[in-house]
This record gives structure tokens, sequence and C-alpha cells, in this order.
């Protein structure tokens, strides 16, 4: 049997051709390009929608509570039980820094101590989209300045809830946003090297 390495590694395959299809002032793209093999087989089409990524915050208090919040998401037109994240929608900005932005904007939250708990690809047969999930403790409350809440954001509702209440409702399915449901699960597996 051939050796297997357990890693993702970066490849590239011969883009023969390739069409916006959908390209606003957005940060969203979607275009479709016509790729080959490496070995310059038949061209094939696939559909890629573009993604600057995203970061997302799991707020953890001193009393194992997480900070969760309700957003509608239309595309699934549902009200999902969410952790705070926001897109990384300015050229070169760290992620780490995105999810600090985005713990005070959504949350009105600080936190001195940041771990980043995993990176995902959020579908990679469709979408570059790379999800940055962080652990953030040491909370306080922080100073939104003039930031406001728009669109869903405006409809927010939020709540601390226990950790393992949280994980409980994602393993019954009743949380199933994939991030989420990500950040949760690598939680519970750095549990007790992660605990103040």
């Amino acid at each position: 049997m051939a050796s297997f390495e357990l890693t993702d590694t970066a490849e590239s395959w011969p883009v023969i051709s390739t069409e916006d299809l959908h390209r606003d002032d957005w940060v969203v793209a979607l275009r479709a390009d016509t790729i080959t093999t490496p070995d310059g087989g038949d061209g094939f089409r696939r559909l890629a929608v573009e993604h600057p990524g995203a970061a997302m915050v799991m707020a953890v208090d001193d009393h194992e509570r997480v900070h969760v919040q309700t957003q509608y998401r239309h595309p699934v037109q549902q009200r999902l039980v969410e952790l705070p994240a926001g897109l990384c929608d300015v050229p070169g900005e760290d992620p780490l820094e995105v999810a600090r932005r985005e713990l005070l904007e959504e949350a009105a939250l600080e936190a001195t101590d940041w771990t980043h708990l995993l990176s995902t690809w959020s579908s990679p047969g469709l979408t570059n989209e790379r999800m940055f999930i962080y652990l953030a403790r040491g909370l306080s409350a922080g100073d939104r300045g003039d930031f406001l809440l728009e669109h869903e954001e405006a409809s927010l509702t939020m709540a601390w809830v226990p950790y393992d209440e949280l994980l409980a409702a994602v393993l019954d399915g009743q949380v199933a946003d994939g991030p989420v449901v990500q950040a949760v699960l690598a939680y519970a597996a750095r549990r007790d090297e992660l605990r103040p």
C-alpha cells in the first residue's frame, strides 16, 4: 500500500476558461471555470463561489457559559442559534482581528484571552470560504461606539447558556449551524486543556 500523508496540500489544476456569472460590489461572486486534470484530459465545468472567509468567536465566561445569539438566515428560512461572526472583508486583515471586531460589534464584549480552535473550509466543492474559529475568555463589557446593528443583525437575540446545554443541543440536532457545531465539538475535544 502506498504511503498516505494525513494533511491537506496546495494544488491547482489548469483552468481552460472562466466566466463570471455574478459579480457586483459585494464580497461574494459566482464564476464558472472550465478546468482539466494535470495530465491534460477533457475540460469540465465547475462553479465556484468566491468568498473572503469569516471569523467566529466562541466566548466562554468563568462559569462555562457561552454567549449565543439567534439570527434569521434567509437562504435556509430559519432563525439559527449562532456565535458572533463576520466576514474577513478587509484585504490582508488578520482573522483574529476580525474575531475581536465581531465580538465587540455583535455582542458588546471584549476578551483578554484568545485561542485559535480550528480553521475549516465551509464547502470546498463549491466555495473557497474559510472559517477561522476562536475561543475567547477573560470577557468584559465593551463599547460598540457608533456601530449600529442593521438588517438581520438588528433582530439578534442574545443569551448566556451553559456549555453543556449547548453541546447537548448540538448533539441532538437542535443547533445545526455548521461552524457553531464545529466550534462546540472542537471545544469539547480540547476542554480540559483550555479551561483556565
